[in-house]
């Protein structure tokens, strides 16, 4: 998991649980995008790929017609950080334990 209900419902300024079951929805749709489009798998201790499932799942969550793309105005910002988490990062090693 990259990011929490709890972090996500704050980085949205969410308060109360009615749209809980879609923003863990979107947190889960947002991890396997970025999964999909990388190849890579991410934890939480990486800031951008944390910053990458929150800029998703606020722009699916406040423009909801277009969930499972993000909307043209988050497209270019999306893409450079996709461009990096593809580059920029080793894949973690699911056999290697630290």
């Amino acid at each position: 998991m990259i990011i929490t209900l709890e972090e996500t419902k704050g980085y949205l300024r969410v308060d109360g649980t009615e749209d809980d079951v879609l923003i863990t929805s979107l947190i889960d749709a947002a991890e396997t995008y970025l999964q999909n489009a990388t190849g890579n798998q991410f934890d939480s201790t990486n800031s951008l790929a944390k910053l990458f499932c929150w800029v998703l799942v606020t722009d699916w969550f406040e423009n909801r017609e277009h969930v499972g793309r993000a909307s043209d105005k988050v497209r270019p910002i999306v893409d450079s950080m996709l461009a990096q988490l593809s580059h920029c990062y080793q894949p973690l090693d699911p056999e290697v334990v630290v």
